[in-house]
């Protein structure tokens, strides 16, 4: 469908849908989205029965905004949303965009200020004219979600002259042949990190995910030609935020990726926090990064967020929406509606298929699904992990036993995920003298990444969630922690005699602030370590979990010798991957039942385990593609 006909269409559908009065100014696209401008707004969007019916009939996501005519100025408008509004909302900005007549407003309880079933947003567009958005103000501010709203507002001409072209891109006209579909691996596949997938039909092409692989810094194969040249994708689809996902991202825009980039709106903040961070370790080990501080914002400004459920056009043949998959705050699983109806698959990406103190288990329904390419991090027969209830028990045991014996616990930790659960069973433990009381230092990037978790309640599970908000109990804000924001204070921690336990990035412990840490800690018997997350061949946690006792470390530009003395453990049950039983268990249960499953993200023998294993069980076509390998699909 080219631009023309796609406007003709919705020109058409108005027509047949509207009652007489309603009138339409002008029609455009804008991404994904048909944005239709009218001066009766209130008429146009009373009970939502009007734009569903363009929406079905269009097949297309509609936005309906007001005719800049119609719009109240700002200062009246802004005076009576503070009027409107109730006071318990507890506004704390309010931002204007008079390119589109929205109005963002910002409070820390968005639910009072959007009302039952909307009625103080209704009443607000009749009033106003502007189309209000409430966002939630972060219980711990968040120095990322505020840039994040800030840089958005800046370049807000520009981007929305790029969603024009996104839109036009989109709109464009399909090749008549019969649809085929072919997925290539280009990074991750017999192996864990640098994962990258290209989705590609006659018409398009989607490449999900671009990840740096964190033990040995390789890269996705960027020099394969069915991803060249760079600006003739159609859109890059972000699973999560982890760098082995999303690492090389700005790289992608730095050699020449002019598109969108779809993920959901944590994973967008989380992405920008990580990236720019990776900056920083790069500098500091006197390496050269591969992008800089501009293509990250570039890459924000290029983002297109969307919430789990959501289906949206990508490009002339694709459809995309993305469901939970359990793993960290805003993690997808992305599925994919090929042609009309001909086909569909979803990628997994990282998945837990559980309920883990954070999140609800991955979904396992689909609308239709022919293939699925799932992680096979634990898919190894052997690879089966305690339970979370368990896993807690544990690093209980082991935090007691170090705090009574006046040492110290260091546990390295990913910033975004791992962290998050460990303060929460070490906050519930200590609040029920479980684990003696002493101080939770947070050093890294770990309370930044726990601000931009409140600041996204709604992707909490539900217990959390409650919690939170109606029992007034955020564990988050306990003050057993504390935050670890310069070297200085990094230093008087390691030297405090006193018990401690100290959360610590990186979590592979490939640098980054853990190491002092390690420099300092590891000579004394009294003191021990707890990994909790997963630790990837090659790595420096991945030798410590295996028993190296004398480390060659970086000291000050120097190499120095660690003698590792004290204990080191395994709290096996944080992990945000699915072990063996969860993987099966969800295919298993998954509907509908996939024709083919591919699986990837995970050593060559689990990977070659886990597939062998679902043929047998499930009688379905398995395989465990190499890396360059591609599988028509259709």
């Amino acid at each position: 469908m080219s631009v023309e006909s796609l406007l003709q269409q919705t020109r058409e559908a108005l027509r047949e849908v509207l009652p007489e009065g309603i009138e339409v100014t002008s029609i455009e696209l804008e991404g994904p989205h048909v944005v239709v401008y009218t001066k009766q707004l209130d008429a146009f969007l009373s009970g939502g029965e009007l734009l569903r019916q363009v929406a079905q009939r269009l097949h297309r996501r509609v936005l309906v905004r007001s005719d800049p005519a119609a719009l109240v100025d700002p200062k009246e408008a802004e005076k009576a949303i503070r009027e409107l509004v109730p006071v318990d909302a507890e506004i704390n900005q309010i931002f204007f965009e008079p390119e589109t007549g929205e109005v963002t407003i910002e409070a820390a309880n968005p639910g009072a200020a959007i009302g039952r079933q909307a009625a103080v947003l209704n009443e607000l567009k009749r009033k106003i004219g502007w189309v209000p958005t409430v966002v939630r103000t972060p219980p711990i501010p968040s120095k990322t979600v505020e840039e994040v709203r800030i840089h958005m507002r800046n370049v807000f001409d520009d981007r929305r002259k790029f969603l024009k072209r996104v839109g036009t891109r989109i709109a464009r006209d399909r090749l008549p042949e019969k649809i085929w579909a072919r997925s290539t691996a280009l990074g991750g596949y017999r192996e864990v990190g640098r994962s990258a997938h290209l989705l590609t039909t006659q018409n398009s092409r989607i490449l999900i995910d671009c990840g740096i692989d964190p033990g040995s810094d390789r890269t996705p194969y960027f020099n394969a030609p069915e991803i060249q040249p760079l600006d003739a994708l159609d859109a890059v689809v972000v699973t999560h935020a982890h760098l082995d996902h999303c690492g090389l991202i700005p790289t992608l825009i730095k050699y020449g990726y002019t598109g969108p980039i779809y993920s959901t709106a944590p994973t967008r903040d989380l992405m920008t926090l990580l990236l720019l961070d990776a900056i920083k370790v790069t500098a500091a080990e006197a390496r050269r990064s591969l992008y800089d501080s501009g293509h990250v914002r570039e890459m924000v400004s290029r983002c297109i967020p969307l919430r789990y459920g959501e289906t949206t056009d990508i490009a002339p043949d694709v459809r995309l929406t993305l469901h939970n998959a359990g793993h960290i705050l805003g993690s997808s699983m992305v599925h994919f509606h090929l042609g009309d109806g001909d086909y569909n698959m979803a990628y997994s990406g990282d998945m837990k298929f559980e309920r883990t103190w954070l999140f609800n288990p991955a979904t396992n329904r689909f609308p239709r699904l022919e293939t699925l390419v799932m992680e096979s991090t634990y898919g190894g027969f052997r690879d089966v992990q305690p339970s979370r209830q368990e896993a807690a028990e544990g690093l209980n045991r082991l935090a007691d036993k170090v705090i009574k014996r006046g040492g110290h616990l260091l546990i390295p930790v990913f910033a975004v995920g791992r962290s998050q659960e460990v303060m929460l069973v070490l906050e519930e433990r200590m609040r029920a003298g479980k684990i003696p009381k002493v101080p939770v230092y947070l050093d890294g990037m770990i309370f930044e990444a726990t601000s931009i978790h409140t600041a996204y309640p709604e992707y909490l599970n539900s217990q959390l969630r409650t919690q939170i908000f109606q029992q007034g109990d955020n564990p988050f804000l306990s003050d057993i922690f504390q935050r670890v924001d310069s070297s200085q204070k990094r230093m008087s921690v390691i030297d405090d005699r006193s018990p401690s336990i100290v959360l610590a990035t990186s979590g592979m412990m490939s640098g980054g602030p853990v190491m002092e840490y390690f420099k300092g800690w590891a000579p004394d018997e009294k003191n021990a370590m707890a990994f909790a997350g997963y630790q990837a061949e090659g790595t420096f946690g991945r030798r410590l979990q295996r028993g190296l006792r004398e480390a060659t470390v970086m000291d000050g530009g120097r190499t120095t010798t660690v003698p590792v003395r004290f204990e080191v453990g395994t709290c096996e049950g944080f992990s945000g991957h699915s072990d063996r039983v969860q993987l099966m268990n969800f295919l298993a249960t998954v509907e509908p039942r996939p024709q083919r499953v591919m699986v990837c993200h995970g050593e060559e023998q689990k990977a070659l385990d886990l597939a062998s294993s679902l043929h047998k069980r499930f009688n379905v076509e398995t395989r465990a593609p190499y890396n360059l390998e591609t599988v028509r699909l259709i």
